[in-house]
């Protein structure tokens, strides 16, 4: 049975939950065959690529799905691009604020997802949930997860995915319940896992 481990991030920013960790903590142990594997991330530029690094190395999955929280987004966004850039005014949960910092020196501009984004788009959509493919993952943690990850495991089948912050989120905007949340989280791995098995044929 092929692994889908899927990551997800601690409350930050003053939050007592974060909308990713609810939806991923929710999830079935399989599905369509692979085992999903779940790893809570801190909230920290480059701990939360070496956590993720570590499982992966641990675990040798087929493919990996980063899921974190985009306030302000109304829909479950497949990002499209990692850009090699940290630059945020707000500090992470460890304190660290990068301001136009590379993620990784000398390496390149930005790399693609090697996940089929408009398919799990329109799966996400054809389950009920909003879906819209994005191409900025912005330049806090996800980011820097993001592209850390796609950096140091080029050849492994790797995304991330942001879902919207959940209804009473302290932050103003756009919300979704996370039944919703969790509803098209579970189509979009149900998209990686048909991906897997057709690189496998």
């Amino acid at each position: 049975m092929a692994t889908i481990l899927v990551t997800c991030f601690e409350p930050f920013g003053g939050e007592a939950r974060n909308a990713s960790q609810e939806a991923v903590s929710r999830l079935p142990e399989a599905v369509d065959g692979c085992r999903l594997v779940r790893e809570v991330l801190p909230v920290c530029f480059g701990t939360a690529a070496a956590r993720a690094g570590q499982a992966i190395d641990a675990l040798h999955p087929g493919a990996v799905l980063c899921v974190g929280q985009a306030a302000g987004r109304s829909a479950l966004t497949p990002e499209r691009v990692a850009l090699n850039l940290a630059d945020t005014a707000r500090p992470d949960n460890a304190g660290c604020c990068p301001v136009d910092v590379p993620i990784v020196p000398g390496g390149p501009a930005a790399y693609f997802t090697t996940l089929p984004v408009k398919a799990m788009a329109a799966v996400i959509t054809a389950a009920g949930a909003p879906a819209a493919v994005s191409c900025s993952a912005g330049t806090y943690v996800c980011n820097d997860l993001f592209y850390r990850l796609r950096h140091g495991y080029p050849e492994l089948p790797l995304g991330f995915l942001h879902v919207p912050a959940l209804p009473g989120s302290s932050r103003e905007g756009p919300s979704l319940p996370v039944e919703v949340t969790l509803r098209g989280l579970t189509a979009a791995l149900r998209c990686v896992a048909a991906f897997l098995a057709g690189a496998e044929r």
